[in-house]
């Protein structure tokens, strides 16, 4: 037992020391396409990586937007290396377009990175949700960064690139929005099974696991205890009532009102899977108490972590 201890701890040093003595890689001439650049994230990587010398396409939702408006104000003092696309995962002909475009601007050392940045979030308990909304938030958050995985990967394959995923530790337990915790459940195992697959290609996948930073994005605005009730159903409103939803919306918005506002710690990890000669697998980039959070759930039983949750969540009964 102790010799196989010893064994990973020196395996271990060797990875950390391979990692320190590799230089990072040169930018100039790399182009790398990120999605979900509007805002928060992807808004930020777009402006970091063009200031370190990336060719950069950066895909907007809204092209016509405040956030796409400021990336092409800095794609006009950069000599053409940063690109603001019309992006929407969810269509396919928006991302064959992407790849078009890619195609024909390609720098000379080809096409580096994928970054699957674009989200939504939302709150709601799970009877609280249409099918549509699950079906809506699964091709975003999950059916888009395959989409567009799938039909970048020739070119990864080409050129040795990078992958990169946004996950969430939200994909280890869920409070108050299970929706958006299934699909970056989901997603991790997607990329699990592609980082082992992209291996032998020389390709690398990251996923980045950020902790609560909602108050440096946009994913995750406010909720209103009165449109919630509104939208309920009539069978739900004779499950719950308003003091209850009340009280969750209350206790959500308070979670989200205690995010980080330093986007920047997410992006570095973003840079560092794109530009280290040896990137980590994964990257999480949460507070100290949400770690602590993530390991009770991968080292103790599931009714311990149900537990701490169902108390937290006990504050207010039904009827």
């Amino acid at each position: 037992m102790w010799v196989t201890a010893l064994l990973l701890l020196l395996l271990l040093l060797l990875l950390l020391l391979g990692r320190r003595g590799a230089s990072r890689l040169e930018p100039a001439g790399r182009a790398v396409l990120i999605t979900g650049c509007d805002s928060g994230f992807g808004h930020l990587l777009a402006l970091r990586l063009h200031r370190l010398g990336f060719t950069v396409f950066a895909g907007c939702l809204c092209p016509g937007g405040a956030g796409a408006r400021r990336l092409q104000r800095e794609a006009a003092a950069g000599a053409g290396r940063l690109r603001v696309l019309r992006l929407d995962v969810t269509c396919g002909r928006d991302v064959q377009a992407a790849k078009e475009l890619v195609l024909s601007h390609l720098p000379d050392t080809g096409f580096w990175g994928l970054v699957n940045n674009a989200g939504i979030s939302t709150f709601g308990e799970t009877g609280w949700l249409s099918m549509e909304k699950y079906e809506k938030f699964t091709d975003v958050n999950l059916l888009g960064s395959i989409r567009t995985t799938l039909a970048f990967l020739p070119l990864l394959r080409k050129y040795k690139g990078r992958i990169v995923f946004m996950s969430s530790i939200i994909a280890y337990f869920a409070l108050g929005n299970g929706i958006y915790s299934m699909t970056k459940a989901a997603i991790e195992k997607f990329c699990d099974a592609l980082r082992l697959e992209m291996k032998k290609f020389g390709v690398q996948v990251s996923i980045i696991q950020p902790g609560n930073y909602a108050r440096s994005t946009k994913i995750q605005p406010p909720v209103s205890a009165e449109e919630i009730w509104n939208e309920l159903s009539e069978e739900e409103k004779a499950v719950y009532n308003k003091e209850y939803v009340q009280e969750r919306a209350s206790f959500f918005n308070s979670i989200v009102s205690e995010g980080s506002p330093n986007g920047n710690e997410v992006v570095d990890a973003m840079v560092d899977a794109l530009m280290s000669p040896a990137p980590k697998a994964r990257y999480m980039v949460a507070r100290l108490k949400e770690k602590a959070l993530v390991l009770v759930c991968a080292l103790f039983p599931t009714a311990v972590m149900d537990f701490f949750l169902s108390y937290a969540l006990s504050k207010v009964k039904l009827r």
